[in-house]
């Protein structure tokens, strides 16, 4: 891996089993030396499936896969992850070596192919052997145990200078439930759907359609709201396993009041797990929380978020620890959003800039100058439309982007 982070978590949590889930990790080959590079995840039999992929036109073959296996019913026994090639176009040989991936999967754990759910990242364009996942999973099989959740995470990631990964208890209807994610990535970070590649899977018992609702639902709020360069992946997936072994009674809905907790839960570990993205994102020295409020909708308020989030100057000028105010401004007049001069107000580090079209009276720059110095910026936006509101998280930008990124296919 890279130097580490300056932003990664002071340290991680155990990572407890959850019943019904066997994990076992391996080098490829493909790209790395050293290290593992693929994951095989099984799930006992019953074991539901909601997801949320990319909506990049140029989506990769493991990707469309995943739309088909959700949409034949969402039935899971196993997932299979590769780093280092994503297999993202890459005509023909992409889609036979999905194919035998399945063949081998399948036979491995004696199950249907569309019971197999497959993931890849890392170049774009370059064939992947056909055969090399393949035999991976063959020889995985025999290797599966409870445990692992932390090579996991090892094994799935590319630029990531950390494992990210986390874990949430729930109760649903007095029955206590586990929650266990791990989530790659580090650049190529501007969700459209969810981010990277990020698995979580649980003991509980919700049927599929419902965990499909409460996925989207924790998606919009967190992997959603998070951008690294404005970037989408063509690989972006997030998956949510539901195993059933927990035995709580099942819901009667997304909505049933017994699962409240277990949606605090999932929104926490998918938040936890989005925020570790960005504090990895490549090159990044500052996590940068965006507050927007007074949209006239929750989508203009993130609308906003998402232009400031995104601004090159407003990014670079975080690196630079620059309290340069006037590019919050001009990134929330190009948003596309409905925006007022005069009713709009800037905070940064809780020090209030600007308000009536123009910077307040006595304005002292030196505490945001400070505040810029630190590792967590905090910029809150009011536009004095109306009640919508949403927060969007980022990094600064810094050469160490050009860097990483230069050298990444080396």
């Amino acid at each position: 891996m890279l130097k580490k982070s300056p932003l990664a978590p002071a340290a991680m949590p155990a990572m407890p089993p959850v019943r019904g889930v066997r994990i076992a990790t391996k080098n490829s080959g493909i790209k790395y030396k050293g290290r593992d590079d693929i994951l095989l995840m099984a799930f006992d039999a019953g074991t539901a499936m909601a997801g949320v992929v990319t909506k990049s036109k140029t989506r990769s073959a493991p990707v469309e896969h995943c739309v088909d296996a959700l949409k034949a019913g969402g039935a899971a026994r196993a997932l299979v992850v590769n780093a280092g090639n994503a297999n993202a176009f890459t005509g023909r040989a992409g889609d036979v070596a999905v194919t035998r991936t399945l063949e081998a999967a399948s036979a491995a754990l004696n199950c249907g192919q569309m019971e197999v759910y497959v993931s890849s990242t890392g170049v774009i364009g370059q064939p992947v052997p056909e055969m090399a996942i393949a035999n991976c999973v063959t020889s995985l099989a025999g290797e599966l145990k409870e445990s692992g959740w932390e090579a996991a995470a090892v094994a799935i990631g590319t630029t990531d200078t950390f494992p990210k990964y986390a874990t949430r208890s729930a109760r649903i209807g007095g029955v206590d439930v586990v929650l266990n994610g791990i989530v790659k990535g580090s650049g190529m970070i501007a969700p459209d759907m969810a981010t990277m590649l990020g698995y979580i899977a649980t003991d509980a018992a919700i049927p599929q359609p419902f965990l499909q609702a409460l996925l989207s639902r924790a998606v919009g709020r967190t992997f959603n709201c998070i951008t690294v360069d404005s970037d989408t992946s063509t690989s972006d997936t997030v998956l949510l396993a539901a195993t059933g072994k927990a035995g709580n009674a099942a819901p009667e809905g997304p909505n049933d009041p017994a699962l409240r907790d277990f949606k605090r839960a999932l929104e926490e570990i998918c938040a936890e797990l989005a925020h570790m993205v960005v504090r990895d994102g490549e090159g990044a020295t500052k996590f940068v929380t965006v507050r927007v409020a007074g949209a006239t909708s929750e989508g203009a308020a993130k609308q906003v978020g998402l232009a400031i989030a995104n601004s090159p100057l407003v990014k670079t000028a975080i690196a630079g620890e620059d309290a340069n105010w006037g590019r919050i401004v001009m990134a929330v007049g190009k948003s596309g959003a409905r925006a007022e001069r005069d009713k709009l107000r800037i905070w940064i580090g809780g020090v209030e800039i600007t308000a009536n079209g123009m910077v307040v009276e006595g304005y002292d720059e030196a505490p945001v100058a400070a505040h810029m110095k630190g590792q967590e910026i905090d910029i809150q936006v009011d536009l004095g439309l109306g009640r919508g509101k949403a927060t969007v998280w980022t990094c600064d930008l810094t050469h160490g982007y050009i860097e990483i990124n230069a050298d990444y296919r080396s």
